[in-house]
């Protein structure tokens, strides 16, 4: 895993690095990290650190994550719906409440577990937990990704995504009436340090994060729009859209109480276009939105 680094504020001082650290991605443990300290992991100001390091404000902190073994991954004959194949690459429409990689805790009944059934090997350039995995969406999102067989195509699609040459579309519904038809959410994104489990806007220890969107349809209560993403940062439309005051309906982390009856949030990935990493021909594909949410929009223009 690449280091982590953070700069650390006024408000962040006087604590301890490791108690810092947990706060910044939800499966880091006090244990582990004081671990890692022993090994040399954490860093701050150049130097390696013990656990009970008192922070300063403006040291740089540094932490070299340990990759974990996780249990040998399985081959599993779970069905995909898949929209092209190659020697290369695999793109698949992925179903609402799939997990895409395997994790602590999880490591069945994923995309990567079906992938591997279907295709024999994956590329390795994202270590064993993540083979073939050039991009994620979450869980509870449908729609699009393209995955890698072999470690050449990974590396070519990777230097696309870098470059922004595959674009990624989404659907969304989302709270509110959203009163212009596009705009520009322009807004860096970092973890939360209230909540380890979710990310957040921030002014400090973030990335970049762009979004496009124009609005579909719109309703008293609800409006249907269409995402672009500029950059692909962890929970990015969702976080977004809460930010400008518009959050995804049934969203369990960034959403409201009341809202839609829906399994997670009103998101689909609808459009992947990129580059074949082998030939260099463009390629496209558009996947419908799940029957779930066609219901769900069926209703609000009933006027549900």
């Amino acid at each position: 895993m690449d280091e982590l680094k953070w700069s650390i504020t006024e408000q962040e001082a006087g604590q301890r690095v490791d108690k810092f650290l947990v706060t910044r991605q939800e499966d880091w443990s006090r244990t582990k990290l004081q671990h890692w300290a022993k090994n040399g992991r954490i860093i701050v100001n150049g130097e390696a650190v013990k656990s009970n390091y008192v922070l300063r404000d403006r040291d740089t902190v540094v932490l070299y994550p340990e990759e974990e073994p996780v249990e040998e991954l399985t081959a599993e004959d779970i069905p995909l719906d898949i929209y092209y194949e190659d020697e290369d690459i695999i793109v698949v429409n992925k179903p609402r409440g799939m997990v895409v990689h395997p994790a602590p805790g999880h490591t069945s009944g994923t995309l990567v577990n079906a992938l591997l059934f279907h295709c024999g090997s994956l590329s390795q350039c994202n270590g064993e937990w993540r083979p073939g995995i050039v991009h994620r969406i979450d869980k509870d999102t449908s729609g699009l990704l393209v995955a890698a067989k072999r470690d050449e195509a990974h590396i070519q699609l990777k230097r696309q995504m870098q470059e922004k040459k595959i674009e990624r579309v989404y659907k969304a519904i989302v709270h509110g009436t959203i009163p212009h038809d596009t705009g520009t959410i322009e807004a860096p994104i970092g973890r939360d340090p209230k909540d380890r489990q979710k990310m957040a806007v921030l002014e400090k220890n973030a990335k970049d994060a762009v979004t496009h969107f124009n609005v579909l349809e719109r309703w008293k209560d609800y409006s249907f729009i269409e995402c672009k993403l500029e950059t692909g940062r962890t929970h990015q439309i969702r976080v977004h859209l809460a930010y400008i005051g518009h959050p995804l309906a049934g969203d369990p982390k960034y959403g409201r109480a009341k809202t839609l009856s829906l399994s997670g949030q009103a998101l689909h990935a609808g459009r992947l276009a990129l580059y074949h990493p082998a030939e260099g021909t463009p390629m496209s594909w558009e996947a419908p939105l799940p029957f779930e949410l066609t219901q769900i929009l069926d209703n609000i223009r009933k006027g549900y």
